[in-house]
């Protein structure tokens, strides 16, 4: 009897090795707003002529639905198809699910900092702030002996070379209009790099579409199979500021399709399948559907501290959408992820708690 109770222990700690994340993906897409992500396109948004383009009856068409559930798996299909039902979504307001900044400026260089170092940092108060004194959470993760070397960031935004401190890290952090492939691309790379460097700016220098952070990511992790890969993208911000809803909408809508495709090669690959956690949160909030206040955030903008966490792999229990009253903050995210693979993220500076009850 004595022998077969060791034996179902063991059985049990192989299983729970088995199941613990090797690998992450943690993706971000810049300024989404958590009304959307929890309840689908905005009618009144979508009416406006201030910020419909022009072209409400293609919003209506691709992304209306009476129904408020139907409606936001329109927009973000695969968030609200498999990741809620897989895993864990936090941040619905109306169910009194909250989620916030901890740090007081709500824009970007300092929401990143806190997502990466689990430290609101109150010194890091621009967003042209130089390469960040905080270690992050992919810094850590990259110290690690199993990890090291394994790790790499993809930003759509320049300032990724600060926040992340590309320089003091030791990984690569591809930004903006940066080359993928280093000295010797593929052919596959060279056309990436190409696209790239012709591609239509309509943010300058300082942040390239979308699509190229996309592709050189997903290229990155076809071929080199990092166990920490970190995408950032951002036209839904660029979009919001410039007060085209359509097009907030569009890239939201893309986002969560290149998830969806970045998800199923994962699940197909066997480095990867049934060993990776997944990732996806925002920067900051909005303003509300105030049509002065929506495309905007910042200290001044009501409500842009509100921001919205989902995650699902190894250990990560699917308790989908969480409708429990409760407070976190984005501090929390860095130290969630390091207990996802399995660690325990410690640095020179705070770090918040972890999120209770996401790691089984």
């Amino acid at each position: 009897m004595k022998k077969i109770f060791l034996i179902l222990i063991l059985l049990s700690a192989v299983i729970t090795h088995a199941q613990k994340a090797e690998n992450i993906i943690v993706i971000t897409t810049d300024g989404f707003r958590w009304q959307e992500a929890f309840k689908g396109m905005d009618e009144t948004l979508a009416k406006d002529k201030k910020f419909n383009q022009a072209d409400s009856a293609y919003i209506y068409k691709k992304y209306w639905a009476d129904n408020i559930n139907e409606r936001r798996e329109k927009l973000m299909p695969f968030m609200w198809s498999v990741l809620a039902k897989k895993g864990q979504i936090y941040g619905n307001r109306t169910l009194g699910n909250k989620v916030n900044n901890a740090n007081p400026y709500w824009f970007s260089y300092p929401g990143y900092n806190e997502i990466m170092t689990g430290y609101a940092d109150t010194l890091i108060n621009s967003n042209h702030y130089p390469a960040n004194p905080n270690i992050t959470i992919l810094e850590y993760l990259n110290k690690q002996p199993k990890i090291k070397g394994k790790v790499v960031a993809f930003g759509a935004w320049d300032a990724f070379d600060n926040i992340l401190n590309e320089k003091r890290a030791g990984f690569p952090v591809i930004s903006a209009f940066d080359k993928v492939g280093g000295k010797n691309p593929t052919e596959k790379q060279k056309l990436i790099n190409a696209m790239l460097a012709d591609s239509f700016k309509p943010f300058h220098d300082e942040e390239c579409l979308d699509v190229f952070t996309h592709y050189g990511a997903l290229d990155q992790l076809k071929t080199n199979k990092p166990r920490v890969l970190y995408i950032s993208y951002g036209e839904t911000d660029e979009w919001a500021h410039a007060g085209f809803y359509r097009s907030y909408l569009d890239a939201a809508h893309q986002v969560d399709a290149w998830i969806k495709e970045i998800w199923d090669f994962v699940q197909n690959d066997p480095q990867y399948k049934d060993k990776t956690a997944l990732v996806f949160t925002t920067d900051h909030g909005r303003g509300d559907i105030t049509k002065s206040e929506w495309t905007s955030h910042g200290p001044k903008i009501k409500d842009a501290s509100e921001i919205w966490f989902a995650t699902m792999g190894p250990q990560i229990e699917a308790k989908g959408e969480m409708k429990n009253e409760n407070q976190l903050y984005q501090n929390q995210f860095a130290q969630t992820m390091a207990k996802i693979m399995g660690y325990t993220f410690e640095a020179n500076h705070p770090i918040a708690k972890e999120i209770p009850g996401v790691v089984k």
